[in-house]
């Protein structure tokens, strides 16, 4: 794999940007996965956007957005040396910056719209695995960018298989494929080692999966 691909894959496929590539996809392509969101979408808007839009932008500006400028702001107070991460020292403070806003954006979803409780429980289950990252992250080195993939490919999965979804079986294919190459991305950066990347996997896609089959 080309070295300038594997950096813009690893960038583009940020684990933060997860939240909302699993809700675009929801939202626009499956959007009978989410309880009374079509009810809604028809009834209600967001200014001069859909309810959908509205919703996506939200979890945009939440879950990246405002993550990135808090750590961004912990690099430049020097609290981090490197906006990349690659040392558990430079992780650690930014990992539990991510679970502080991503347990408010799950707890503001749950109270605050409780007309999708579908988004509520994913939104938890991202929170859960970023805690467990963070947590792991003070002893070891695991792969954030494999749980991010492989919990996007567990949502869709899980929802897919309990749902009965047909509309989600191509988007499933594509994520399983991009998770292929992002994790080859990560082992040619050397980012990772393949123990980091395989238990990262096994993370994500094991909070997904149990989220979404017993409690969606």
């Amino acid at each position: 794999m080309n070295t300038r691909f594997a950096q813009i894959l690893s960038a583009a496929l940020h684990p933060l940007l997860m939240p909302t590539l699993i809700f675009a996809t929801l939202f626009y392509i499956a959007p009978e996965a989410i309880q009374n969101l079509e009810l809604f979408n028809s009834t209600s808007r967001v200014g001069m956007m859909s309810l959908k839009m509205g919703l996506l932008l939200l979890i945009f500006l939440q879950t990246f957005v405002l993550p990135v400028f808090c750590i961004y702001a912990l690099y430049r107070f020097k609290f981090i040396s490197d906006l990349k991460m690659e040392t558990l020292a430079d992780r650690r403070v930014p990992y539990l910056v991510s679970v502080a806003i991503y347990t408010f954006v799950a707890v503001f979803f749950t109270f605050n719209l409780r007309q999708f409780p579908e988004v509520s429980l994913i939104l938890t289950s991202i929170a859960f695995s970023i805690s467990a990252v963070a947590f792991i992250s003070l002893y070891w080195k695991i792969s954030a960018h494999a749980v991010g993939i492989s919990g996007t490919v567990g949502a869709l999965l899980g929802i897919a298989i309990k749902l009965a979804l047909a509309s989600l079986f191509y988007p499933v294919l594509v994520a399983i494929l991009i998770a292929g190459f992002l994790m080859s991305a990560r082992l040619h950066l050397n980012a990772h080692t393949p123990a980091q990347i395989i238990a990262g996997t096994i993370l994500g896609l094991v909070v997904s999966l149990s989220v979404v089959i017993f409690f969606i």
